[in-house]
């Protein structure tokens, strides 16, 4: 299973430059989903800030390949 962007299909990294609400945030890491009904969580920060978790869709990501949803 991996992550990736709706609207161009790349899979998301940590390191890549998203924005979020008209600000550019980095993501820090990706945490995948933990059972079939999960959605998993993006962590992101602001320059100089703390990451902070949220639903892959907030970004425009979602989740492909996963073998524990039919």
């Amino acid at each position: 299973m991996k992550l990736v962007y709706e609207t161009n299909g790349n899979e998301v990294k940590e390191g890549d430059i998203v924005h979020l609400r008209d600000e550019a945030v980095t993501v820090t890491s990706v945490v995948k989903p933990a059972h079939g009904g999960s959605t998993g969580r993006v962590y992101v920060a602001p320059k100089g800030m703390r990451s902070v978790g949220y639903f892959p869709s907030v970004i425009g990501a979602k989740w492909i390949e996963r073998e524990d949803q039919f």
